[in-house]
């Protein structure tokens, strides 16, 4: 798919926009006053393959964060800023990639001047992020409700507070839990700017319901070439969020590093445990880079056939099943030897 043409920033030692892959973000949840907790999430979310990482940082006290999570991990770290701009230069100069901060929430032209210099100085880009609950007010007179409109004149507007001052390292998002609202404001946008685009359908919901809302919004958008990075929200452990937000990639061909799973629903031609085996493979090989597609199929019918594009893949029989590559059958093992034989070919690969 052809993706929309944006600027390209620089996210510490990443680059967003057009030009790129797509970005992986997610968020740590536990205290910024836990730093040993922080820490040990920001390195198992770069584990899990997360590509950015954002934090938040209510306070002062919760700068000192940001070098205790970089000693540890090497993927670039956002803070996430409301209303103090002392926060954004502090976080500046202890280091920090990027700065999500919406300008027209920090005061006069004077402290949005000073965040845009020490950002430009130091290389820096801004997320700007604005959702329903956040729109300004004479944007609500104007449009009486929150409106995908709305949301897109919001994110504009706090861009040009940035814009005054030269500063373009600009990325946006437009979030909200209404996938409808969500998707609209992200069109609108992309037609009225350059800026790249961060993804996300904010307050989801739990794991459920959340990658279902997001699969839906991000992947609507994605498909149509909108969106530079993005995040899966969920009630949930933020790896999840990094899973969700890699599967949905690797769903729409928009990343290659790691297993692609294809697997029949299965019916009554099945004779082996194909949901347990399927659910098992998937956990086992969720940290696989390959780049290989692995098909779990529950009978002949529905394996070397349908399945024929598949790297590798198994079949069941009865009581037993076919271990096949490509659509040729390799051999026959029993069924509580499938999974064991299956990964070993993989190993192989």
């Amino acid at each position: 798919m052809e993706r929309r043409k944006t600027r390209q920033i620089n996210c510490g030692k990443i680059r967003m926009g057009n030009d790129y892959d797509i970005k992986v973000q997610s968020m740590l949840n536990v205290p910024s006053t836990d730093v040993e907790g922080s820490v040990r999430q920001s390195v198992a979310l770069e584990k899990a393959g997360c590509d950015i990482i954002r934090l938040a940082i209510p306070n002062e006290d919760a700068v000192k964060l940001i070098p205790a999570i970089k000693k540890e991990v090497s993927v670039p770290l956002v803070a996430d800023i409301h209303f103090d701009y002392r926060l954004a230069l502090a976080s500046a100069e202890a280091g920090i990639d990027k700065i999500r901060i919406n300008p027209g929430n920090i005061g006069d032209d004077d402290r949005v001047k000073q965040v845009a210099d020490e950002c430009r100085k130091r290389n820096i880009p801004i997320r700007i992020g604005v959702n329903s609950g956040s729109l300004e007010k004479h944007i609500l007179a104007k449009y009486g409700r929150p409106t995908p409109q709305a949301l897109c004149d919001s994110a504009l507007y706090h861009a040009s507070l940035l814009e005054k001052f030269d500063f373009g390292d600009i990325v946006l998002s437009m979030k909200s839990s209404n996938v409808e609202f969500m998707t609209q404001a992200y069109e609108l946008a992309a037609r009225q700017c350059d800026y790249p685009l961060h993804l996300g359908v904010t307050e989801a919901g739990t794991e459920r319901m959340g990658i279902i809302k997001s699969s839906v919004g991000i992947g609507s958008l994605l498909l149509r070439g909108i969106g530079d990075t993005i995040r899966v929200s969920l009630t949930d452990d933020p790896v999840k969020e990094v899973y969700a937000a890699k599967d949905i990639l690797k769903s729409l061909g928009l990343n290659k590093d790691g297993i692609r799973f294809i697997s029949c629903p299965t019916c009554g031609r099945t004779r082996i445990d194909l949901i347990s085996i399927a659910k098992q493979a998937e956990e086992l090989l969720r940290d696989c880079r390959k780049n290989i597609t692995v098909a779990i199929m529950g009978c002949i019918v529905n394996g070397p056939g349908e399945a024929r594009e598949a790297d590798i893949g198994i079949a069941g029989g009865d009581g037993n099943g076919l271990i096949f590559k490509k659509g040729e059958i390799i051999r026959k093992v029993p069924e509580d030897a499938l999974l064991s034989e299956l990964l070993k070919e993989i190993e192989k690969m």
